[in-house]
């Protein structure tokens, strides 16, 4: 009965003990730990489970672990009803947690991922604001001065930004633009105040600080725009700053400067989408509506057999949404502008411009 009593005693301080250590982590730390006991090929396979967020949650916390003592790790794995005990313990940091994402996601995700977790705390705010609806981050930001509405467009992806500032008043819309173009480096003190800010009106837990070219990034939206609104915006950025709207220009790429690549570079551009049956499907519907000069371009890059059937898919769409057309000649445009991000053509507006000469 005496033995009975002190096993029982110890199974009660082994509880305790075992209570308090969960007590000091999160659930995103237990996983964490958990992840680092199975290993790299067990931990891919969950990982390839989870939504991106619940990754990143998972990550961040394995980043920021440092050593963890045996006795912790046995506590978090018997919690799970299971019996692991360890002498040496683990260790979480930024490359063991690079590690194990790239053995379950692509390279850019991992690269986005350990952009958050190594960056200051709440990057994330500006990845949820970017998964915003357009309607509700434009009605939000309506309210603030274009300049704080520039710093955090600036952190958005070029399209969802195009897509915000169509629904700003065009002046307000014209302010933010010419704000972004001369954006001087945001202190740290000013970020993780208005990232506080956002927090506490806006969502829960959002930042980048990487800086990059205002003039691409304005192009990258424009790009983004719908024709009558570039078309608008253009105009007043330019009545506001015409040097500012001829930098943006020179470096925005659209469907109808595909008229300033040379023969060769066509001829890349239409076996690239040769090679990807769904922008093939989708060539028709973008030369709908092109002006005949640029279907004539496509045209003359293949046989006229190839010509014929093509015009007679043109004609046989009928009727289409001009925003569906317009849908179509964006993801044109984002595989020409992978082709030169690559180097394997040049739609700079200066080469179209050079004299040759023999």
């Amino acid at each position: 009965m005496a033995e009975e009593d002190t096993m029982s005693s110890a199974q009660i301080a082994a509880i305790a003990e075992r209570e308090a250590l969960l007590s000091t982590i999160n659930g995103s730390a237990k996983a964490a730990i958990l992840m680092l006991v199975i290993g790299q090929e067990r931990a891919a396979n969950i990982f390839k489970a989870l939504r991106e967020d619940e990754v990143l949650d998972i990550s961040k916390a394995m980043s920021t672990l440092g050593v963890v003592g045996a006795k912790l790790v046995e506590a978090v794995c018997h919690e799970f009803s299971e019996k692991c005990g360890s002498s040496e313990g683990f260790i979480g940091s930024f490359e063991t947690t690079e590690g194990y994402l790239k053995r379950a996601l692509p390279a850019d995700v991992v690269e986005k991922i350990m952009e958050d977790i190594r960056g200051p705390s709440g990057r994330s705010v500006w990845a949820k604001m970017g998964n915003m609806p357009e309607a509700a981050l434009a009605n939000y930001l309506r309210n603030e001065q274009p300049q704080t509405v520039a710093v955090i467009l600036s952190y958005m992806s070029p399209p969802h930004v195009a897509r915000v500032l169509s629904l700003f008043p065009n002046d307000f819309a014209t302010d933010v633009i010419m704000r972004i173009l001369h954006m001087t480096p945001v202190s740290k003190d000013v970020l993780e105040s208005l990232e506080t800010t956002l927090r506490k009106e806006l969502i829960t837990a959002f930042g980048r600080s990487a800086k990059r070219d205002s003039y691409a990034f304005v192009a990258e939206v424009y790009n983004n725009f719908d024709r009558k609104t570039e078309a608008t915006l253009t105009e007043q950025l330019g009545q506001r700053n015409q040097e500012d709207m001829e930098k943006v220009n020179k470096l925005k790429f659209t469907f109808d400067d595909i008229q300033r690549l040379s023969r060769d570079d066509m001829m890349r551009v239409v076996s690239a989408i040769n090679k990807n049956g769904e922008l093939k499907s989708r060539l028709p519907l973008a030369l709908k509506a092109a002006n005949p000069a640029i279907r004539e371009i496509f045209f003359n890059c293949v046989s006229k057999r190839a010509a014929g059937i093509m015009a007679d898919e043109i004609q046989g769409l009928g009727a289409v949404r001009l925003r569906d057309a317009e849908a179509a000649q964006m993801e044109l445009i984002a595989l020409i502008k992978g082709l030169a991000n690559d180097g394997e053509i040049d739609i700079s507006p200066s080469s179209a411009e050079e004299e040759i000469i023999e």
